[in-house]
Formats: C-alpha cells, sequence, structure tokens
C-alpha cells in the first residue's frame, strides 16, 4: 500500500488479512487501492479462490465466494487455485485450520522473524492429505453444515440482542402504563416516575484490595472482580480466590440480590449477584450495592437501567473520574440519576427483560454447543477418526438445551 495507491484514481477494494477469517470472508470493512491497469487482471479474485493468511494468525484460510465483482487481495494473503482437477479447495480450509488450530502438526510453519509470516515456499512446501475427490467433497459439505449451523445459531443470539435493547428502549422512555411523557435529565420518561439518585436508593461498598493475597487455584476464599462482571450477568469460571488474615465486615460479603456495578475497565457495567456461591467476596474496584428500602427498589430493575443508561443511550457519558484509567468512583456512582417508577412496574419491566434474557442464554449456549461439536467433528475428520458416512448430521441441527 503505497501512497501512490492510496491516493490514485480508479481505485479498486481489496482484502487484508483481517477480512479472512477461519472458513468466512468478513466484507464488513474494506480498504481500496488504485492498482496500475496492466497489473489489475492478474491480481484479482475469482469465485473458488483458496485465501490464506501469510500475517497475523498465519494460516488461517477461507474460500472467495464472489460477492464482489471486482475485488484484489493484500500482498499478506496468498491465493491459491488447483493446477490438478481432483482438489476441493474449501476441503483444505477445514484441513488448515484443524492442522493450525488442533493437531499443531504446523508448528513452526511460519518464518522465524519478529512477526512470523508463512511465506509461498513455506506454505507451498506443507504435506497435505488428499483423500479421493468424492471424500473431500463429502467432509467438506459435513463440515459446511455444521458451520451454518453455527453461523445460523450467531444470527439468532444478534436477533434476540436487538430485541431487547429495542424494548428497553421503550420500557424506559414509555413505561408499561401508556402515560404521557415528561422531559428529564436524562431524557424523556413516563409522567409519573421519579428521578431518584442512585445514593438515595442503595448503600454503596467497595470491596476488597488484593494487596498481594491472591491465592492458587483451589485454595482460599472465592472473591469476584471486574472480569467476573458482564452486562445483566455473572461469570464464575475464571473466579479468584484471595487470602484472609481477618474475617471480612458483613458488607463486603455477597449477598443474594446485591447489585454489582464496575469501577473500572466499562465503567458502570452491572450484574446482580444471584447467589451461586455460600460466601463470596468482591473486589475493591467493585461497587455492591443494597437497596436502603427492599419494598420501593428493584436492584435488577436499576441493574438494567444502568446497561441502558451507560451503553445504549450514553446518558452517563463522562461519569467516570477524568484519569489515565477512567474509574466510577463511589462518589459519581451515588450521584447518578435513575428513572423510578412504583416498585410494580419497576417488576413488570424486569419480568420482560428476563424473558428476553433467557433466549438470548439459551441461543448463546446452543451457539457455545455447537462450536464444540463443529471442533470434535473437525478433528475426527480430519483425522480419519470417524468417515463421512459413519455421522449423522442431524444431530448437529437438532441440538436443544433446556430453557
Amino acid at each position: 500500500m503505497s501512497a501512490a495507491a492510496r491516493n490514485g484514481t480508479h481505485k479498486t477494494p481489496f482484502l487484508r488479512t483481517s477480512n479472512v477469517l477461519w472458513d468466512e470472508i468478513d466484507l464488513s470493512s474494506v480498504d481500496e487501492m488504485s492498482i496500475p491497469e496492466h497489473e489489475l487482471p492478474a491480481k484479482l479474485l475469482r469465485q473458488g479462490d483458496l485465501l490464506v493468511c501469510e500475517g497475523g494468525e498465519i494460516g488461517r484460510a477461507a474460500i472467495w465466494n464472489g460477492e464482489v465483482e471486482s475485488i484484489s487481495f493484500q500482498n499478506h494473503l496468498h491465493r491459491l487455485r488447483p493446477i490438478v482437477p481432483d482438489v476441493e479447495p474449501r476441503f483444505y480450509v477445514f484441513f488448515l485450520q484443524c492442522a493450525f488450530t488442533q493437531l499443531g502438526i504446523f508448528e513452526g510453519a511460519g518464518n522465524k522473524t519478529t512477526i512470523p509470516n508463512l511465506s509461498r515456499s513455506r506454505l507451498a512446501g506443507l504435506d497435505v492429505p488428499q483423500p479421493p475427490l468424492g471424500e473431500q467433497q463429502a467432509i467438506s459439505a459435513a463440515l459446511s453444515q455444521a458451520r451454518d449451523a453455527i453461523r445460523t445459531q450467531g444470527q439468532s443470539v444478534v436477533v434476540a440482542r436487538d430485541l431487547k435493547r429495542a424494548a428497553m428502549q421503550s420500557l424506559f422512555t414509555r413505561g408499561l402504563r401508556g402515560e404521557a411523557q415528561k422531559e428529564t435529565e436524562i431524557g424523556p420518561v413516563p409522567e409519573s416516575w421519579e428521578i431518584e439518585r442512585v445514593g438515595d436508593l442503595f448503600h454503596i461498598t467497595q470491596g476488597l484490595s488484593l494487596k498481594g493475597n491472591l491465592a492458587t487455584e483451589g485454595h482460599g476464599t472465592p472473591f469476584l472482580r471486574t472480569s467476573n462482571v458482564y452486562w445483566g450477568r455473572t461469570e464464575l469460571d475464571s473466579i479468584s480466590r484471595m487470602h484472609l488474615s481477618d474475617s471480612p465486615m458483613p458488607e463486603k460479603v455477597l449477598i443474594e440480590d446485591d447489585l454489582l456495578v464496575c469501577e473500572g475497565g466499562e465503567i458502570g457495567r452491572a450484574a446482580v449477584w444471584g447467589g451461586e456461591m455460600d460466601y463470596c467476596l468482591f473486589q475493591n474496584h467493585l461497587h455492591c450495592l443494597r437497596p436502603i428500602d427492599a419494598s420501593s427498589t428493584e436492584p435488577r430493575y436499576v441493574m438494567s437501567w444502568l446497561e441502558e443508561g451507560f451503553k445504549h443511550r450514553n446518558v452517563y457519558e463522562g461519569a467516570g473520574n477524568r484519569t489515565t484509567i477512567p474509574n466510577l468512583s463511589r462518589s459519581r456512582l451515588a450521584d447518578l440519576a435513575v428513572p423510578c417508577p412504583a416498585a410494580s412496574e419497576q417488576r413488570e419491566i424486569v419480568a420482560i427483560l428476563a424473558t428476553i434474557e433467557r433466549k438470548i442464554d439459551l441461543n448463546r449456549r446452543k451457539s457455545s454447543v455447537l462450536e464444540e461439536l463443529f471442533k470434535v467433528l473437525l478433528n475426527e475428520l480430519m483425522t480419519g477418526e470417524v468417515r463421512v458416512g459413519e455421522l449423522n448430521l442431524e444431530s448437529i441441527e437438532g441440538v436443544e438445551l433446556e430453557s
């Protein structure tokens, strides 16, 4: 990409390594350059070309399916076209994925430079299997079916998330009672809703500092970090543990329905503790909020509003302290405005959003199961442990999970 190519006329779109994913071409962001007319024909892609990354995640490969009529490719991509008739290029996409990401048989294939790269000569020298063309095609079709199921499920996750976002926008501006709206510092809300401050609704406590007390896995007392708190949920797969010399104060021990809000990282990210562990602490980069009046404040309602306010509507833009690393101090959190309907309407809003969230979670878990099934299938087919004729692909299409 020279200055002349960047600034020239009659530009041609081209693919970078960032556009080539495993068995997928991402066209969400495509660059352009001016390519001399006499060079262009030799540098264009045609449908069925196999693209392999020289740099980045070396060996990553996908097939160009002709989505754009005229498109080229950068010099960090290799374009492969069969020179013998009994080759199914997509079979080699899947083989390269298995070889590089699972089997490790091409470990060290990249040139030994500061930035590893897979040169043309090293790529050309890789030993690859060549089953009969019919078997290549059958394996490709089976793995393609699995990949299509993953993509379809991924689209379901996106649709469900879009539904939740639209529902949140409507619920927090119009409510459920068909009321007239009023304008407030955080935007339009139903006429009967009050604007309250977080500090007037909750007791706010920050957690414990590690101070070098991090324990090895399996030892010590579990505690949550900001990395365990996602929007609307906590993830405990990688929970940390710490040594304690003294018993912590009661407010430092989580109880069910505590609202956790991140001070750092993605500030404002919030989740409600569901009581998954009998005894769990939390770090000092998390705020723990407990209602002053539990009969009038529903923590899950406020959790959802914080997601709307921080993530979607940016009504709290600039709420973090102005430091090198933005953080949401206790005083700034306490001063945040919250739109508050009656407790009964808060609970109804929570129930609606929880129904959508269960759908999102089900789709997310199903996507995860399909990804794992694909990895197993890829490994078994590429090592010959299972032959295509032995597969029951209906099991992939029909993955079901309990809600």
